[in-house]
């Protein structure tokens, strides 16, 4: 069977101002599977899908969606081009209803009819709270809520590739492990994801790839299961054993 490259990162380079943030970072997404980017905080995780979504332009490198180059693109072009993100800090809209957090992000999925689209009823069929709240302002929604919105909105972009940029963050281990359910049904449905996470278990428990960035450069990329089998580089990389 053959392997099709979803997104690839090829030897970028990126700065904040003359901050040198990204150097020569390199990894690469398989359509359907899911690659986890783990580091350290402060490593360069969030700079790294900040530069694929085109909020930071890449001075050096490639970067290609299904073989199509999208480096230095402005965010909503790369968006429409099938790149959806779940912000770190969930990031809704507090003074727009639920519905409408999620109507304003809709855009119709190209037709290879290989996942069902996704639309408001099966975002609320995922979500069921969302759809009990659906006229309540998203800015009166608890955290775990939020996190549900953020995630749900992302899908009625119908994304190629989904970005998650640490989707556990702050929330009590019982919605970690709601969160965790959802991102495992994805995956299951055929998603192309890239998961950043603090929380390693939930990442290696998810995870068919990994890469591990240190300091705005890759420390380590290779299957979840041979990073499971590697406590040295774990201890050493993330800290942790």
């Amino acid at each position: 069977m053959s392997v099709t490259e979803a997104l690839s990162v090829a030897n970028i380079d990126a700065y904040y101002g003359d901050s040198h943030v990204l150097h020569g970072v390199s990894f690469a997404l398989q359509e359907g599977r899911l690659l986890g980017l783990l580091g350290r905080n402060g490593a360069g995780k969030t700079t790294s899908m900040s530069t694929i979504m085109g909020f930071l332009k890449p001075r050096r490198g490639t970067i290609t969606l299904f073989g199509d180059p999208i480096a230095g693109l402005a965010p909503d072009t790369i968006s429409h081009r099938g790149i959806g993100l779940v912000p770190q800090g969930r990031r809704v809209f507090r003074s727009l209803t639920v519905r409408e957090n999620l109507t304003v992000a809709e855009q119709r999925r190209r037709q290879d009819g290989s996942r069902p689209e996704w639309t408001l009823d099966r975002v609320y069929t995922v979500f069921p709270r969302l759809k009990e709240r659906e006229a309540q302002l998203s800015g009166l929604l608890s955290g775990g809520e939020q996190q549900m919105l953020a995630i749900g909105r992302a899908l009625m972009g119908n994304p190629r590739v989904l970005l998650m940029d640490e989707p556990s963050e702050g929330l009590a281990p019982q919605l970690v492990a709601e969160v965790g359910r959802t991102i495992a049904r994805l995956k299951a449905e055929g998603q192309s994801i890239i998961l950043v996470e603090q929380n390693i278990k939930l990442t290696l428990d998810l995870a068919d790839d990994v890469a591990i960035i240190n300091t705005g450069a890759i420390a380590f990329t290779g299957t979840a299961e041979q990073l499971k089998s590697n406590p040295a580089v774990i201890a050493q990389q993330l800290g942790v054993f």
